[in-house]
């Protein structure tokens, strides 16, 4: 069976060949008094089957029947401009040819000519406009009066897009009834008969006022501020919220309207987004061979989605686990089919095996995220954090130097300052390392704090524990920490990467520390609940390693700005530098296979500046009730 846009366009063509007639003819008429009509209808006889010879076939040329016109924009208004203009060109220098050999009466009107592009222009693209509005109004008689009436946040190119598919698809079953947007001068102004009925604070009086059944954020760049007033109306007044991603979701791909989904967690964290560099990335990682670790954990995946953005030369994904670096692969193939893309299974804690790939693709550059995360696992797995976080992050840093990798970046960690848990005091350990080769290379370290939605992270287990009816449980009621999207904090990663010169230490702005309590709360809301009516909230206690307060830096340790202003630099990492750094790392590693964990904390407190883990608390990690493993 043909498809039926196939047997729409036969009829469009039928159609074109009686406006073709109609326009020749019409434009006789025009031209001449009614007595002469006769006279010349022979010469419009004539023109009429020189203009179906060659308009016919330059409309197909130009693609004018291979078109959905019940989707026609502007677009298309230019394409039917030039194929009309083109094919009349055509008619008019056949005509004259032929008037010019005595074929046509000499004193055929050649303005008729001019008169017959004007028609054909006006009814070949009524015609196709026309099917447009037909399909329009089809579409509105279909929702039969049942459509929801929906606001829209946001008057710019968002919102327009929003409306226009709204007004499209009946499936959404939803009919713009105005825009809210802060811009004076925007106000009053229709986009799409749509218009902008007021400003945003003015959403609680708009839904009475319109009766109004949803609302919608058309706002990528919306801080989190904005979306919890919107949100927070919302809820009082008993209406759903969706939303379009932010913004840094958005790099590197169009605002497209079917991402439009609920409100969630990290918009209600969105930080206001800066003026991106897009540029200097694209340059750093355009043509480049570059490979990432632990390619398939959360960061990892996302740096491996926006580098594909920025036409690697080539991308390898390596990772230990071959179902998330599958699952990456298959995601990376269908969006990028024309970039090589080689995945490697493989441990980092094998340095032969390490040797083997960067001599088979040869990279030119290394993001390093591959590291054990989770704090109380850590905790009572020491060994496999050292030899992992410690171990396989000196493996790759010399396999490296050996291939002279142009850049080297290490995501870490902001509990890597001042340590309390394994995990932190490995990550610092692993920041020493890359930042003793930047003293000769161009190797640096890119810190930041929690990323929203990473796998075993704090959101999936509250989620669950919600779903479950509860509780949600919380370590601490005063646990505060930083948190930043993924894709926000990956963006600032590669920006970050571009500023390098090697031994430097940077950090994301991640903005104001949350409140976990708060964090939960929002959830419980989100979820359509009441937290402590509908969802109760347990404290179970402060864990081993954890602390209430994280820091991104050491307060003797100057900040100094950078070209960027969610990115800054670390004065003087002195306190990083240590002379006999590879043999405490030898010392570590044989420690690690003698399984004398005692030792292993002892080191690190005497390797790591600051650093205060409590041994003491070891012997008894695993018995805890409250052991959890959502990473905090």
């Amino acid at each position: 069976m043909k498809p039926r846009s196939h047997v729409r366009n036969r009829f469009v063509l039928i159609g074109d060949i009686a406006l073709i007639v109609i326009s020749v003819l019409g434009s006789f008429a025009l031209r001449l008094d009614v007595g002469e009509l006769p006279f010349y209808f022979p010469a419009a006889i004539l023109m009429c089957v020189v203009a179906l010879a060659i308009k016919i076939p330059t409309y197909f040329f130009f693609g004018l029947y291979r078109r959905l016109w019940i989707y026609a924009s502007t677009g298309e208004l230019r394409l039917i401009t030039v194929a009309v203009t083109s094919a009349s060109v055509l008619t008019s220098g056949v005509m004259l040819l032929l008037i010019s050999t005595g074929m046509v009466l000499p004193g055929m009107p050649r303005s008729a000519l001019g008169i017959d592009w004007l028609l054909s222009l006006v009814l070949i693209g009524g015609s196709r406009f026309a099917l447009r509005i037909l399909a329009e109004q089809s579409a509105a008689a279909r929702s039969n009066g049942k459509t929801k009436r929906a606001i829209i946040i946001g008057a710019g190119d968002a919102g327009a897009l929003v409306v226009r598919e709204l007004q499209k698809s009946s499936q959404l079953n939803l009919s713009p009834i105005g825009f809210l947007d802060d811009d004076p001068a925007k106000q009053k102004h229709s986009i799409h008969g749509v218009t902008v009925i007021g400003k945003v604070n003015d959403l609680a009086s708009a839904i009475d006022n319109h009766n109004i059944e949803e609302v919608i954020i058309a706002i990528p760049s919306a801080p989190g501020q904005l979306v919890r007033m919107i949100n927070d109306v919302c809820r009082r007044k008993g209406i759903p919220s969706r939303t379009m991603p932010g913004i840094y979701e958005l790099i590197g791909g169009k605002v497209n309207v079917s991402r439009l989904r609920e409100v969630d967690i990290t918009d209600l964290l969105r930080r206001e987004p800066v003026r991106v560099n897009d540029e200097a990335v694209g340059a750093a990682l355009e043509g480049k061979r570059v490979l990432v670790t632990g390619a398939g954990g959360s960061i990892g995946r996302e740096l491996c989605r926006q580098i594909a953005r920025r036409n690697p030369a080539e991308l390898v994904l390596l990772g230990h686990g071959e179902n998330s670096i599958f699952e990456i692969l298959l995601e990376l193939q269908s969006d990028y089919p024309d970039l090589p893309i080689h995945p490697v299974i493989a441990d980092i804690r094998d340095r032969e095996r390490l040797t083997q790939i960067f001599t088979q693709h040869q990279p030119q550059i290394v993001f390093h995220a591959a590291a054990h995360k989770h704090v109380p696992l850590m905790e009572a797995n020491i060994v496999e954090a050292i030899t992992n976080n410690v171990l396989g992050t000196h493996n790759i840093t010399q396999v490296s130097i050996t291939h002279n990798i142009e850049r080297f970046v290490i995501i870490s960690t902001d509990k890597a300052v001042r340590p309390t848990s394994i995990y932190g005091a490995t990550k610092r350990l692993a920041e020493m390392i890359v930042l003793n080769a930047g003293k000769k290379h161009a190797f640096t370290v890119v810190r930041f704090g929690n990323v929203l939605g990473s796998r075993g992270s704090i959101i999936p287990i509250f989620k669950n524990q919600i779903a479950n009816g509860g509780p949600v449980t919380i370590t601490h009621p005063h646990m505060y920490r930083f948190f930043m999207t993924i894709p926000e904090a990956v963006y600032l990663v590669l920006q970050a990467a571009t500023m390098e010169r090697g031994g430097e230490t940077f950090v994301l702005n991640m903005g104001k520390p949350v409140r976990i309590l708060d964090l939960a709360e929002d959830l419980i809301r989100l979820s359509g609940l009441e937290p402590h009516r509908d969802i109760e909230i347990a404290y179970t206690g402060i864990r081993p390693g954890e602390k209430l307060t994280e820091e991104l830096w050491d307060e003797e340790t100057p900040l100094k700005p950078t070209l960027h202003p969610d990115i800054s630099r670390l004065e003087d990492n002195a306190s990083s530098f240590s002379p006999d750094l590879i043999q405490s790392i030898d010392h570590l590693s044989r420690l690690g296979k003698s399984n004398d964990t005692e030792a292993i904390i002892n080191l690190l407190n005497e390797m790591i500046p600051n650093s205060t883990i409590n041994h003491a608390s070891r012997s008894n990690v695993k018995s805890q009730t409250s052991f959890l493993t959502y990473d905090l």
